[in-house]
């Protein structure tokens, strides 16, 4: 079987995180992430699920994540993963915004696939020039020669999606809020005053993902950032509400595809190489 690779690297002149991932074979369970995801697949074959809706994601194929977007993936015909990304929080975005069409507001990916892409070579212009370190230039003009066709063609401007109900808004906020606590499904049933059957059922419809899956993912957002600050393994795994740090490694690497000492060390000393 063919080796894993993985390679990220946080640009400090852009404040995006770009990465690469080959040789994969994991699945990835059902997540989101709080900022945008902008990857094209070099090669493989995935199935994947956003939005409630099946793709089939391969080679030239590019990836489109707004912020919450609910996804997972799974490998076709055993297929070797080789894919590469840039994650883009959402202040930056509004930066992108500010300058190419002179709005405040945030886009919206109205696809979450297009297949045979003609912007992967753009992509990939800018995950070389963020990889290789670049002048900033360099790596600005990348950017933008990216940003501005899909804008055009593939973002709405001032795109909502139907409010969740309150009481559903209630509950992601105290997940959000008290996720390193022992949060229970009896909790989440008597702040929300629905049965546990129904809670579970609204919850899950209405977000896309489970109670537990949705708690999870906050945690390793959280986690992300403690680690980025420099704290421990193991004091970010306790602080973000893991009940020990295998756990916590366990779920780190299958929602991120790293562990969280490799995600660690691209802040603590750059770009990060697992060969």
């Amino acid at each position: 079987m063919e080796k894993e690779h993985r390679e990220v690297w946080f640009d400090n002149d852009l404040q995006i995180e770009a990465y690469q991932l080959h040789g994969i074979v994991q699945k990835f369970p059902n997540h989101f992430h709080p900022y945008y995801v902008i990857g094209f697949i070099e090669g493989g074959k995935r199935q994947m699920w956003c939005r409630h809706k099946e793709y089939v994601c391969e080679k030239g194929d590019m990836i489109l994540f707004n912020p919450l977007d609910n996804h997972h993936c799974a490998p076709l015909d055993d297929s070797i993963l080789d894919y590469r990304a840039v994650n883009i929080q959402p202040e930056v975005m509004q930066t992108i915004m500010e300058e190419l069409f002179q709005t405040k507001q945030l886009p919206h990916f109205t696809t979450p696939l297009i297949k045979n892409c003609e912007y992967t070579q753009q992509l990939s212009s800018l995950y070389q020039a963020i990889m290789e370190q670049a002048c900033t230039l360099e790596k600005e003009e990348a950017l933008y020669f990216l940003m501005q066709p899909l804008m055009e063609n593939y973002m709405e401007i001032e795109k909502e999606d139907a409010p969740l109900e309150e009481p559903i808004q209630k509950l992601c906020a105290y997940m959000e809020e008290h996720y390193a606590e022992n949060i229970t499904l009896q909790t989440l049933s008597e702040l929300s005053h629905f049965s546990k059957s129904y809670l579970l059922n609204a919850f899950t419809r209405q977000t896309g993902v489970s109670c537990y899956r949705y708690l999870q993912t906050v945690r390793i957002h959280q986690a992300k950032k403690m680690l980025e600050k420099g704290l421990s393994l193991k004091d970010a795994a306790m602080a973000a509400g893991f009940s020990d740090q295998s756990h916590f490694t366990n779920f780190f690497k299958m929602f991120i595809g790293l562990t969280p000492k490799q995600y660690q060390r691209i802040f603590l000393k750059g770009a990060m190489h697992d060969e």
